[in-house]
């Protein structure tokens, strides 16, 4: 046996494990069942963008060459949209390896890395990675409360998250608070805003983080192609942010931190706005479809901004995923945010949600 504490950095063993969605392999190996529906890990249902797949299969016969370090296609094809120079913009291995990129960048042990909660794990994780201090403030009505982050604000804060759309409640940061807060920060502070889900925001209150950098403010904004382009398992995600702050992320990146594969399929999965719609469309049907079922079935839930919808199921939500699990449906159980009776659920195809409604009736009125 080895002693870890002997050998570990600091801290590190204090740290929980993410817990990623349980896979659908996990769940047909353990119950035996050949069709399973995932529906805990946010992922678009609808499976990759067609052009997207075009354009991976033609990088195929490319793959014994090393990728383009700096993603140069897509950092100049993502500029043109964006409206930013090109060194304004580097990726990584996924939106949650850029919060690490940002991390290693700039957390000293002993700063102070303000966050809400429940928001996404990988804050809090990264920032006792570095011996930074994470401070979580609890959410107002399932939405973040800028008007405490401004209080909790220290000399010694060095970073504060904003997730926007917020996971897992799905509610949003809307633009002018977000104005008020970004205006009061100190100098010595970075907002950094994880926006994941933010293609999925259609609210006209809904604020672009990129603005905040255009305007010359100390903002990282995190973008994912996992998510409304359906690329989840190509793992590529960017940050943008001015040229100063963006060259800092570079020095920490890996030297092929996003693979040939990926590149190509985002560049593809760009160019495919027929596909983005049907994603939208097939979003905004399945809230439209498990609000109401929600509500006859007499179950809170929050309005969501994403493709996933935070619901009350009224007692212990990890009994409900067990029961769930064997009638072949995967969600995410909220003990993992402290709030025992949530839970977060994917919206999925309309076949997808029909089985997850009908499933959750039947685990819900328990043994006839």
């Amino acid at each position: 046996m080895i002693d870890l504490e002997a050998y570990v950095r600091r801290g590190i063993l204090d740290i929980e494990p993410y817990i990623p969605g349980k896979p659908i392999e996990e769940v047909q190996a353990e119950l035996g069942l050949t069709e399973i529906t995932k529906m805990a890990s946010n992922e678009t249902p609808l499976g990759p963008s067609p052009k997207a797949v075009a354009a991976m299969e033609q990088e195929l016969r490319n793959v014994n060459l090393y990728p383009e370090g700096s993603c140069t296609l897509l950092r100049r094809e993502l500029s043109r949209r964006k409206g930013i120079d090109e060194d304004m913009i580097t990726f990584s291995n996924g939106a949650d390896n850029c919060i690490l990129l940002t991390g290693n960048a700039f957390i000293n042990e002993g700063d102070e890395i303000l966050m809400a909660h429940p928001s996404f794990f990988v804050y809090r994780s990264v920032t006792k990675i570095m011996g930074g201090h994470p401070v979580s403030l609890r959410l107002k009505n399932h939405a973040h409360d800028l008007d405490e982050m401004l209080k909790a604000v220290s000399r010694k804060t060095k970073l504060i998250f904003v997730c926007n759309p917020n996971n897992p409640t799905g509610t949003i940061v809307e633009k002018d608070a977000l104005d008020d807060f970004v205006s009061r920060l100190p100098d010595h502070v970075i907002l950094v805003m994880d926006e994941a889900y933010a293609e999925f925001a259609s609210d006209e209150q809904f604020p672009d983080g990129l603005d905040y950098i255009k305007q010359g403010h100390r903002v990282i904004s995190l973008r994912t192609f996992s998510k409304i382009y359906g690329l989840a398992g190509l793992r590529i995600g960017y940050a943008m942010g001015c040229k100063e702050l963006v060259a800092a992320l570079n020095r920490v990146r890996e030297p092929y931190p996003v693979s040939r594969i990926a590149q190509a399929g985002a560049l593809g999965a760009l160019e495919d706005e027929e596909f983005k719609r049907a994603v939208l469309r097939n979003n905004e049907e399945g809230k439209v479809y498990l609000y109401d079922q929600l509500e006859k079935m007499k179950l809170a839930y929050v309005p969501t901004h994403t493709n996933f919808v935070f619901m009350d199921l009224g007692r212990d939500s990890r009994e409900v995923f067990e029961s769930l699990l064997r009638e072949g449906i995967i969600i995410r159980p909220g003990h993992l945010w402290n709030t025992p009776t949530f839970a977060r659920v994917t919206i999925g195809t309309m076949k997808e949600n029909t089985a997850f409604i009908h499933a959750l009736r039947r685990v819900l009125r328990g043994p006839q």
